[in-house]
């Protein structure tokens, strides 16, 4: 089981176009925090400088210590899943995760035995030989969950992964996540447009404006903050929906 891990960023320095973003941020193992804020103000880049899928002018991400600024994607401790569920329609269901266990698919017994521990964690056990095309967009997302688990990483980035999805699904894939990050004691990243998902699931939510983390609190604090940025954002009927 993974233990969770605790993520620092500080002075994270990136230029995209005409926005100069610097991101400071620390994470408990374990936690779940939202991040929210307008569009363009850099969500996605953070978590993409955080998975090594864009690099930093400077500044430092460390896990647990660890200085993983400079590390490929594939040699960090942390996994993303996108809105794109990025699977292959020929492959099926049990291949699609493997990937996550061998690019190759040259899976071990053991690994195999992953491939079903993952679907079974995801509700998807008996679905192995189906392709992508003969499933719903919540089960493409549950295989796309499924790969990301399988590779045992303790820090998961979600970056809007359940926006195309219905209300309905979504809030079930966002209770799917929260289940499985105690379970595996994950610690979580999830951007969202909708702040709503970030009370639901959320211990504490970055506010990024700017490109700049301008509040970082408990998620409750964060949406009722005075501040004019986040009053703005939400809007003066911004209710949270029980």
């Amino acid at each position: 089981m993974n233990q969770g891990a605790f993520l620092e960023i500080e002075g994270l320095a990136f230029t995209y176009e005409d926005l100069v973003m610097r991101f400071d941020l620390a994470v408990e193992a374990g936690e779940c925090v939202g991040v929210v804020g307008p569009s363009g103000a850099g969500k996605s880049t953070l978590l993409a400088l955080i998975g090594g899928f864009e690099t930093p002018l400077s500044g430092s991400i460390k896990v647990d210590g660890q200085d993983i600024t400079r590390l490929p994607p594939a040699e960090r401790p942390v996994t993303s899943l996108f809105q794109d569920f990025n699977l292959f329609p020929h492959l099926s269901v049990a291949d699609n995760v493997g990937l996550g266990r061998n690019p190759g698919l040259r899976l071990t017994a053991a690994d195999r035995d992953q491939v079903a521990w993952a679907l079974n964690e995801v509700g998807l056990a008996g679905f192995e030989t189906r392709l992508p095309g003969q499933l719903s967009g919540g089960e493409r997302q549950r295989v796309a969950l499924a790969r990301s688990l399988i590779r045992h990483r303790p820090t998961l980035l979600l970056d809007e992964p359940f926006a195309a999805l219905g209300p309905a699904l979504r809030a079930e894939m966002l209770e799917l996540v929260d289940r499985l990050r105690q379970a595996q004691a994950l610690t979580v990243l999830l951007v969202t447009h909708d702040p709503n998902e970030a009370a639901r699931i959320a211990t504490h939510t970055a506010f990024v404006a700017q490109g700049k983390v301008i509040l970082f609190d408990r998620t409750a604090a964060v949406l009722a903050a005075a501040l004019p940025e986040v009053r703005d954002y939400l809007g003066p009927d911004f209710s949270i929906r029980q």
